[in-house]
């Protein structure tokens, strides 16, 4: 499994790379935001600065809603490193812009997925990832894990080469699962990673092994 990191913040990026784990990048307009980045140029330099800092893929998202305008910007984003996934919305004018790129070897995220349907639909079209929102979809009380599942046994029906990136991860459980389940990436907050870290009996255990060390120095 690939381990994305979501975020738009430099300092998180970077942490993430020295722990040696990470695999790429994802990014939103909601995370620019975030981060205090405004304006066209700044947002297109923030993401020259993440795509330096990491050796795999950084999905930067288009804004615009129409087929034209999201060809034009994935035009612009795609020219700014070669490891730029350019992240479309799952609309019909996105579903055509997946086609319209992958047909031209551009590697594409389908975003906001919430369905096995529309899941189906973006892997037709070509997307290199399709990203199902799993925690929001368990904030609506639906299960956004066995979305994962379904996804991953109509992609294995059919031979699909999309990937499943499963995003909205909200803990590190979400990423457990995912992982049982077959789902090729996860992208997630810092937070989540550093919690596959935790277990009261590891650090139980180190604080006895140290209280050893100390009979023995």
């Amino acid at each position: 499994m690939k381990f994305f990191i979501d975020t738009a913040n430099i300092a998180q990026i970077e942490e993430a790379v020295a722990l040696g784990i990470l695999d790429g990048v994802t990014t939103n307009p909601s995370l620019m935001a975030k981060e205090g980045i405004k304006g066209k140029s700044a947002v297109l330099s923030h993401y020259r600065k993440i795509c330096d800092l990491v050796d795999g893929d950084v999905s930067a998202e288009v804004i615009s809603t129409d087929f034209e305008g999201m060809i034009d910007e994935a035009e612009e984003l795609i020219d700014i490193a070669d490891n730029i996934v350019v992240k479309i919305p799952m609309i019909k004018e996105g579903v055509k812009a997946i086609s319209h790129l992958s047909s031209r070897g551009i590697r594409t995220n389908c975003t906001l997925v919430f369905s096995a349907g529309q899941a189906l639909l973006a892997a037709k079209a070509g997307a290199t990832y399709v990203s199902p929102f799993i925690g929001r979809i368990d904030d609506v009380t639906w299960d956004g894990l066995d979305l994962i599942n379904q996804i991953v046994e109509i992609y294995a029906n059919y031979g699909f080469e999309t990937e499943i990136l499963a995003a909205s991860i909200r803990n590190p459980l979400h990423i457990t699962k995912c992982a049982e389940l077959g789902a090729d990436v996860v992208t997630c907050p810092l937070s989540a990673f550093l919690g596959l870290l935790k277990h009261p009996l590891t650090d139980i255990g180190l604080a006895k092994f140290l209280e050893d060390a100390k009979k023995t120095a």
